[in-house]
């Protein structure tokens, strides 16, 4: 007998935990403060990427976060600011940053992106969806000095050794790949196991089909209170109404602690905006790739080529930091010399918030007061490449189903 499940947050891991829910026969109920046409699901780089295997939680973040810190146009910058739970998340943060936590991570990271990318095609054959944009051309790590080529390939050996496809490029090799624009790089390092989309597309198409399945997608409705009991389910009051469920999903990426305090339950979560300018011309760039020095990636999508990147630290806010987004642009220009960047598209930027946990893996499950509330956030710069495989994990644990794989190391109340 199917349940009752109200789902916070609309953007990919929620929509993608509302698929496989109403798959499985519950009747789900998906909610968004907003009107579910922008955020981080929409403006990512629509990378599926196996290759990401180290977490954002690495030795050195911190050192580089501090020397940026006051440079509001670097890649990875924290804005100063006291805040107790900032401050508490970055504690954790250097605490996680470690060679032994890191090698601990790595095949998890791979197991759960290789279980995403297939559940990607999945979807596809299944037509669902229709048709709808997906490539696995791979994707190149971009390098310009030998250093960071050598830090790349140190990656590429433990992808190797994880069973990933990879393969370096040297200059003309990457040429052959990219024949049709300037590449301003010493080579690559090519990951073949990666793929890429076109993520508002996706987005729109996964909407429409689960409307049509029944799904209730409730738009600019903003939860305001939470209360769950294991006995009598679970109640969520919105500005509008109240809802009862059997099983609440938070899925609400970087606004789930904010929404877990209502309940009591700590979640170190922080939010790291993202920026993306969208180039409709045709740019000649047919491949995917990572700018390593300027930590950015760029992808070609159904109609435009998208450069996106940066991490801010900054709080909960939609501010567009014009310094940043101009860093974007001569990004762009310094791999690819024939791409210059317009006013008008740098004006057209846009930003989203990604949930950031203290060692780079995502919160998935429930925890042992609430255990008919399951977390589903948290997944950092991986938010997209693991949509369909949290939504899986997450419609196994409501159904009582054994996990398509070990969960115990997204455990919500895991200690840093």
């Amino acid at each position: 007998m199917g349940k009752e499940i109200v789902i916070v947050g609309g953007g990919i891991v929620g929509l993608s935990c509302a698929y496989y829910l109403q798959k499985e026969g519950h009747k789900v109920t998906v909610l968004d403060k907003s009107d579910m046409s922008s955020g981080a699901s929409y403006v990512n780089a629509g990378y599926i990427t196996p290759s990401h295997i180290i977490p954002i939680a690495a030795p050195g973040m911190i050192t580089t976060g501090l020397k940026y810190m006051f440079n509001s146009s670097s890649p990875f910058y924290m804005k100063p600011r006291f805040d107790a739970d900032f401050m508490r998340w970055a504690w954790y943060f250097k605490r996680s940053s470690t060679w032994a936590k890191v090698d601990k991570a790595i095949p998890v990271i791979k197991d759960i992106n290789i279980l995403s990318r297939e559940l990607f095609g999945d979807i596809k054959e299944s037509g669902d969806l229709g048709d709808f944009h997906l490539e696995r051309k791979g994707l190149l790590m971009l390098y310009q000095t030998q250093k960071a080529g050598d830090h790349e390939m140190q990656v590429a050996e433990k992808a190797k050794f994880l069973g990933l496809e990879v393969n370096q490029l040297d200059a003309r090799e990457l040429s052959a790949f990219e024949p049709n624009i300037k590449v301003n790089a010493l080579g690559a390092v090519h990951y073949e196991c990666d793929a890429h989309m076109s993520p508002q597309e996706f987005m729109q198409k996964m909407k429409t089909f689960l409307e049509k399945a029944g799904v209730a997608i409730l738009k600019n409705e903003t939860v305001d209170d939470i209360q769950s009991t294991q006995k009598n389910g679970t109640m969520v009051t919105t500005d509008k109404q109240q809802i009862g469920a059997d099983n609440v999903v938070l899925a609400a990426g970087s606004w789930t602690s904010r929404l877990s305090k209502k309940l009591g339950v700590r979640l170190p979560l922080q939010a790291g905006k993202g920026y993306r300018i969208n180039v409709s011309r045709d740019t000649g760039i047919t491949m995917p790739a990572i700018l390593m020095e300027a930590k950015m990636a760029v992808t070609p999508m159904q109609g435009f080529t998208r450069f996106a990147g940066t991490m801010e630290f900054s709080g909960i806010n939609s501010k567009i930091r014009k310094e940043r987004v101009a860093a974007l642009a001569r990004g762009a220009t310094k791999y690819y010399p024939d791409l210059v960047i317009t006013s008008k598209e740098k004006e057209e930027a846009q930003c989203g918030l990604r949930p950031v946990t203290p060692d780079g893996l995502p919160y998935i499950g429930a925890v042992p007061d609430y255990p008919n509330l399951f977390f589903a956030t948290g997944h950092a710069m991986m938010g997209w490449s693991l949509g369909p495989a949290t939504g899986k994990l997450v419609s196994e644990l409501v159904t009582g189903k054994k996990t398509s794989m070990d969960i115990a190391p997204f455990y919500p109340h895991r200690k840093f």
